[in-house]
């Protein structure tokens, strides 16, 4: 039994994620999950929705739990950790022993968080070996990797070739909108484009629920920021018609569930994703690369753990950059050069067969990289830790 202590969700990230480890750790052992209260619109699908509901700690457990003061379970937890400060979301449960899965991308930490971190977990596993590397360099050594997966059964190269837009070369950009997932980058390069060529079209899902976060492009040394509405389609818009794009070339999505975007991936030509760093491998990315789609990417942070040399056009070129909050330095990322990303999406426009080549690759590559190989990895390293924390038991009790 693993008591599982993760968000849910169908159109952000730790959402999809959380949904499918329940998912798939459930296929190998029992599990009990615990999560925020849902209903079948947070899930997207009343089928999904039935089997996490299935899945929860029932009341009379939860009132056990909750009569103990020191709230212990007789089993393993695994849960998911907030932030960069290792401290764990979601209620404080305690279990034979506990692991914590974390993306962050303030890479400048404070010893206490490494403190948390020791504190509150047998092992931190981290969404990529970027994350592993900073905690590892920070002191802490109780760390390893579980990238994402992909849905196989929805991302996929099956009918892979565009069916609408035929006619277009259309350019895919994903990932809330924010200085972090730099689409001020995405927007100066499609400009060039589009003033070069009449049959480019750009696809953008960049819908960002977070205000503080979005707030964050203002910073852009690219373009012009200034939200004039409310509603969230029009001040997008309007973001792209101050900065000189035809929006009438442009297709801006509004939020959807996870399963019903690769529809839209299948019907681009290429996925654009200059994003300056990401503690995670980028989901967005991983499951457009798994529906046999090219991508033009950064070769950064979590990205590395996906992208290759065959499987994707890599923009190399980068500047160290300095993030600040509230007058301190918390991270150093990676700026991708906009002139070789300006060049990349050039040559893209220009070798059009040449591109079936890299999304042939990343179709391939996609395939290895599943929820259920994400899951069977998960057990392994907590099943390794409980025996290992026995044996050492044992030695201290002889």
């Amino acid at each position: 039994m693993i008591y599982l202590i993760l968000p849910r969700g169908n159109n952000f990230g730790w959402g999809v994620c959380g949904k499918y480890l329940v998912k798939e750790i459930s296929d190998i052992t029992d599990v009990k999950y615990i999560t925020e209260s849902f209903g079948v619109e947070d899930i997207g699908d009343e089928y999904e929705f039935h089997f996490l509901k299935s899945k929860l700690l029932s009341d009379e457990d939860a009132n056990e739990i909750n009569s103990d003061l020191k709230r212990r379970v007789s089993g393993p937890v695994l849960q998911a950790i907030g932030n960069h400060t290792l401290t764990p979301w979601g209620p404080e449960i305690k279990g034979t022993f506990k692991a914590g899965y974390t993306f962050f991308e303030e890479n400048i930490l404070r010893q206490e968080y490494i403190q948390n971190g020791k504190e509150n977990f047998d092992i931190v596993i981290t969404g990529s070996t970027w994350c592993e590397d900073v905690l590892r360099d920070h002191g802490l050594d109780n760390v390893a990797t579980v990238i994402q997966g992909v849905d196989q059964q929805v991302f996929n190269t099956h009918h892979s070739e565009k069916e609408i837009f035929k006619d277009k070369f259309v350019i895919f950009s994903g990932g809330k909108f924010e200085i972090r997932k730099g689409q001020d980058i995405v927007i100066k390069a499609y400009k060039v484009l589009q003033d070069r060529h009449k049959d480019v079209m750009l696809v953008n899902a960049w819908f960002n629920m977070w205000g503080d976060s979005m707030g964050t492009m203002a910073a852009s040394p690219y373009i012009k920021y200034d939200v004039k509405s409310k509603d969230y389609a029009t001040a997008m818009n309007g973001i792209l018609n101050d900065n000189g794009l035809d929006t009438g070339r442009i297709v801006t999505l509004l939020p959807r569930s996870n399963a019903l975007m690769a529809k839209i991936y299948k019907n681009t030509d290429i996925g654009f994703f200059t994003n300056r760093c990401e503690g995670g491998t980028n989901l967005v990315l991983m499951e457009y690369m798994a529906c046999g789609k090219p991508v033009i990417a950064s070769n950064n942070s979590g990205h590395r753990d996906v992208i290759n040399k065959d499987n994707s056009i890599m923009i190399k070129n980068m500047k160290k950059i300095d993030i600040n909050k509230n007058g301190k330095r918390v991270a150093i990322w990676d700026d991708p050069d906009l002139d070789e990303t300006i060049c990349h999406l050039e040559w893209a426009y220009q070798h059009r067969d040449e591109l079936e080549l890299y999304g042939s690759q990343a179709g391939n590559d996609l395939k290895e990289l599943t929820w259920k190989r994400s899951a069977e990895q998960f057990v392994e390293i907590i099943g390794g830790i409980r025996q290992k924390k026995q044996t050492d038991n044992q030695y201290c009790t002889e």
